[in-house]
């Protein structure tokens, strides 16, 4: 492979080194006289100064002085500047004895020189590396060159496996890092690839970048490289599918860190590397929240989240907890989930009071009494069946959790004035084809119907989606796991499409939506563009490492019972306006008299003690016309 002999900013680095370099030269004669510079020695000072810069200067680009990036300057760097000015100092000696035979040239002025020329050119990279390092919110240079000073210091690993990270930016800067300074980590780096021209051929902490991405199948035969490291964390979609093509050609394992918004605490670690996911290949924006919006309704407040242990209950308490709230009660029904979610927020948030509570919606003096005893002042309601199938053979079960519980927790709700009630939705709701949908459109009927009070305190919000990746209940784990048996992988339809965005997108938007609600809004997020669940499946596949319909078959099973070919995210009868979020909407939907409503409800309560299924779906079209059952 062949590199630019000289790229952007090169010149720029060898007349500022040219600069520093005159400098220190003419500074080491004053101090050698004094301040004072005999003439004699002066003129000889002119006519050795351009031989010494270019025996400098070309002593630096031989000892690859010009090849690394100076916002990441090391130990590595300064060792190797040390060696450069060590010799360009000799070769000036040899020259100055060959030319004059030091004849009005002080000897001490090549040690001062040399002293001076350390100083100053590694002080002004280091100053660069201190500039990007405060810029970006980064450790400062003090502590950074105490890790790296350390680590020379370690044991070189001999079955250490070789990686190549695969971009050669901050975030491959810092993984770098981490590994160079973990004896713990049997990595070692030898090798950087990045699509940007002008950083191929340069070095990160003296390790090359080789080539572009599309290389990694030569380079890791040219370096030996046992794996590579995908750290591009706002790679596209796209620029993921392309990576992950070239690491599959290479015949290398490959790890990636995730996107931004996975990394909702900011922190790129060690410990964020995992296995490419399908979500990567989902290639969903990273949202920029208004986190001082957010922290004003959390912070230092009493926060309770239905539904705690759930994918979207769990992944939602986490990201409260950043916005450090006074307490967070975890109101759950399932055990081990709720364990696990209590036993992950106390390690990660140790300061904060997390509250366990075993306790089912559908029991409202169980709900009156986490309401005595915990005060909560902001609600999250993600608690909910979800599972559309299951609930077509058992609707009764939508009727009793999905509504009846709702309105168990609206009604103490609204007797302790909380201030904001946050519910969580579907994008099965709108013209519902399902009893799932349909349980859930009649509950933001409910949900929307409290603001109609005029003397209520509380905010009622609605937040509405789509299909979550990953998620208990979606495709993507149903996949995997028949993968792993080795096929088949089931879809219903080839042209069955969804939309999907991952967890922690959904969470994060569901704390925006919060901050912006005044009450009575269906808050709506920016879906994307839908997917075919068929495209999902040979996705998966390749990222399991297996040809699609050749190491594992697709089977086509036809539509299950309440399931549409296309999923909607708002009904011809819904107006929607923009907000200052460019991922969210808002609509005003359609308000229902409350005390209809509610006596509508307990009709609906009645039947479904009857498990009648007809019935049930009967009286759910007289509440939600538009709800048409897919037989």
């Amino acid at each position: 492979m062949k590199y630019k002999l000289f790229y952007k900013n090169f010149f720029i680095k060898l007349g500022m080194d040219a600069l520093i370099l005159a400098a220190a030269f003419y500074f080491a004669h004053l101090i050698r006289f004094d301040f004072e510079i005999p003439f004699p020695f002066y003129l000889s000072f002119q006519r050795t100064l351009p031989v010494v810069l270019i025996l400098k200067l070309s002593c630096f680009y031989f000892f690859d002085q010009y090849s690394g990036m100076w916002r990441y300057t090391s130990i590595s760097d300064l060792l190797n500047l040390i060696k450069a000015t060590t010799v360009s100092s000799l070769l000036i000696i040899f020259f100055i004895l060959y030319s004059t035979r030091f004849i009005n040239f002080s000897r001490s002025i090549i040690v001062i020189d040399w002293c001076f020329t350390i100083l100053c050119i590694s002080g002004f990279r280091l100053s660069v590396r201190l500039f990007f390092d405060v810029h970006a919110e980064k450790d400062s240079s003090k502590s950074i060159l105490l890790q790296r000073f350390s680590s020379l210091f370690k044991k070189n690993k001999t079955n250490r496996k070789n990686l190549i990270i695969i971009g050669a930016g901050d975030c491959g800067e810092k993984i770098y890092r981490e590994i160079s300074d973990n004896t713990l980590l049997l990595y070692k780096i030898v090798s950087f690839l990045d699509d940007d021209h002008d950083k191929v051929g340069k070095k990160i902490h003296g390790v090359p970048i080789i080539g572009h991405i599309k290389d990694i199948a030569q380079v890791a035969k040219k370096v030996k490289a046992d794996e590579a490291l995908i750290a591009i964390p706002s790679a596209t979609s796209q620029q993921i599918r392309k990576i992950v093509a070239h690491c599959e050609e290479s015949g290398i394992k490959y790890k990636i860190i995730p996107g931004y918004g996975e990394l909702i605490n900011g922190k790129l670690t060690i410990k964020a590397i995992r296995d490419v996911s399908y979500q990567d290949l989902l290639g969903r924006e990273v949202i920029n929240l208004d986190e001082e919006q957010i922290g004003a309704y959390l912070k230092g407040q009493r926060v309770l989240v239905t539904g705690a242990g759930g994918s979207i209950g769990s992944e939602l308490c986490r990201q409260i907890c950043r916005f450090e709230p006074e307490i967070i009660v975890l109101y759950e029904r399932a055990e081990s989930p709720l364990y696990e979610i209590e036993l992950d927020l106390k390690q990660q948030f140790a300061n904060l009071k997390v509250v366990p509570l075993l306790a089912d919606i559908q029991n409202i003096h169980q709900i009156k009494k986490a309401f005595e005893i915990f005060k909560p002042q902001t609600v999250f309601h993600a608690a909910a069946y979800k599972h559309v199938s299951m609930l077509e053979l058992q609707p009764w079960r939508a009727i009793e959790n999905n509504i009846k519980g709702t309105q168990n927790l609206i009604a103490i709700v609204k007797k302790f004035n909380i201030e904001r009630f946050v519910f969580v939705s579907t994008d099965k709701a709108v013209r519902p084809a399902n009893v799932m949908g349909a349980s859930k459109r009649v509950t933001e009927m409910l949900v929307q119907s409290q603001n109609a009070r005029k003397k209520l305190k509380t905010k009622f919000m609605i937040v509405r989606f789509g299909n979550v990746v990953g998620s208990v209940g979606s495709v993507v784990p149903l996949f995997r796991k028949q993968i792993k048996k080795g096929g088949p992988v089931t879809v219903t339809d080839p042209e069955v499409t969804r939309y999907f965005m991952t967890i922690p997108e959904a969470c994060q938007l569901i704390l925006q939506a919060g901050a912006m609600g005044n009450g009575g809004e269906i808050f709506l997020f920016d879906m994307g563009t839908p997917i075919k669940i068929a495209d999902m499946a040979r996705d998966l596949i390749r990222l399991s490492g297996l040809v699609p319909d050749e190491d594992i078959k697709i089977d086509y099973i036809g539509l299950r019972p309440g399931e549409k070919l296309y999923e909607e995210l708002i009904t011809n009868d819904e107006g929607f306006v923009s907000t200052g979020h460019e991922k969210i909407l808002v609509i005003k939907g359609i308000k229902r008299n409350p005390a209809i409503l509610n006596a509508e409800i307990e009709q609906l309560v009645r039947l479904s003690k009857e498990q009648d299924q007809e019935k049930i779906k009967a009286k759910l079209k007289k509440i939600v016309p538009e709800y048409k059952p897919v037989i």
